[in-house]
């Protein structure tokens, strides 16, 4: 029997699972439960990036105390990717696919993760995208650029697809960020025919609504899980670290395409969070990324899970 390129990578994958093989980085990997919902955050690796990716708008002699007092380098960033895996009602749900083999080198480990959980990209029904920047976007192909789950079916914001499919975005997105440009439109058009649409509020499947949160990017997505009383919030990039988004979460950040948009979104989205007391996954944020927005005297505050 043929074995196609697919299914080689998702074996090779499995099998490094199951003997404990060192072929990729061990897997964060945590577990919520709403009612009988099941939501997994696990590992696509990690991202390391200069200090300026964030911190060049910002006043730099009131950020470098803030950072020395968290404990924050100014000069390199190592956030972790914190993929999203829902399973519930027959459905195997992705928010985001991770980096992929292209983006950087220590991320691109989603395959395994999912292996760790004993899921195979064969069994994954729906893939979700907060955006379509490359960490988020361009594991939607294997090393050999074939689609990595066949069955599923695709959902992005309206938004954030017209953005990204228009072809002056090419253009107008700016040099630093080009590749981002050209390597979304070569994805997305590859599921062009399998890809769904949808807008600020709408319920996209039972119990996950999508909330607004632009600024990040121009159609960014953020989404409340919700079973009854309790919720998750899966915010993505829109809260896009775990020290200064939440110390300064009005100063503009060079992570955003739109700072000032962002800034408006973080402010808001914060100050819902911590008065609900909702819990968060968010996709940089520190550890596996799970946890609570606190007010404080002077801000906000992450507090992990």
């Amino acid at each position: 029997m043929a074995v196609s390129r697919r299914q080689f990578l998702a074996g090779a994958a499995g099998v490094a699972a199951s003997h404990g093989l060192a072929l990729f980085p061990a897997q964060a990997h945590a577990q919520i439960t709403l009612g009988d919902m099941r939501l997994d955050v696990v590992s696509d690796g990690s991202l390391t990036l200069p200090g300026g990716f964030i911190f060049d708008p910002m006043p730099k002699a009131e950020l470098l105390p803030i950072l020395e007092t968290l404990g924050q380098s100014a000069e390199v960033l190592t956030p972790p990717c914190n993929v999203t895996l829902l399973r519930h009602g027959g459905r195997t749900v992705l928010f985001d696919v991770g980096s992929g083999p292209d983006f950087a080198p220590d991320s691109g480990d989603l395959l395994a993760s999912l292996a760790g959980l004993d899921v195979t990209p064969d069994e994954v029904t729906d893939i979700v995208f907060t955006h379509a920047h490359p960490d988020h976007l361009w594991g939607l192909l294997d090393d050999f650029d074939d689609p990595l789950f066949p069955q599923a079916r695709y959902l992005i914001g309206q938004a954030e697809w017209e953005y990204w499919m228009n072809p002056n975005t090419v253009d107008e997105i700016g040099e630093a960020r080009l590749s981002f440009a050209v390597g979304a439109q070569r994805r997305l058009a590859l599921i062009k025919d399998q890809i769904g649409f949808f807008g600020d509020g709408d319920e996209i499947m039972p119990g996950v609504a999508a909330r607004a949160s632009y600024g990040h990017t121009p159609g960014h997505m953020a989404f409340e899980v919700r079973q009854g009383g309790d919720a998750v919030m899966i915010l993505g990039d829109c809260i896009g670290n775990d020290h200064i988004a939440f110390a300064k979460p009005e100063w503009h950040s060079g992570s955003d395409q739109d700072p000032e948009t962002a800034a408006a979104t973080r402010l808001s989205l914060m100050d819902q969070l911590a008065q609900e007391k909702t819990r968060v996954i968010g996709y940089h944020l520190t550890g596996n990324g799970i946890g609570y927005v606190d007010k404080t005297s002077a801000g906000y505050a992450f507090v992990k899970e």
